[in-house]
């Protein structure tokens, strides 16, 4: 499973330079461990593993959103309901 959204890869690739590849092909490994929760998949968790990954390694990120993806949410500003705005403002429209 791919990202689906080319603003979230436009992020990656910025963000992480050589490593890009690494990372998006880390998201769609994290997307196929989950194939029941949508949640995985979504342009919203896979943005809360970017951001929480800072450009560096997103190893810690990703084991965060495995034990519980709403800390995830919550530790990158993600979790409330205003979350769709704040990616809008983070990756552009």
């Amino acid at each position: 499973m791919a990202i689906s959204e080319p603003r979230l890869t436009r992020l990656i690739r910025r963000d992480f330079g050589a490593s890009a590849d690494h990372v998006l092909k880390l998201l769609a490994e994290l997307a196929a461990r989950h194939p029941g929760d949508a949640m995985f998949s979504s342009e919203r968790l896979q943005a809360a593993v970017v951001l929480l990954a800072g450009g560096g390694s997103p190893h810690r990120a990703i084991e965060l959103a495995e034990t519980d993806w709403r800390d995830l949410l919550v530790a990158t500003d993600l979790a409330d309901a205003d979350w769709p705005h704040k990616l809008d403002q983070l990756l552009g429209q």
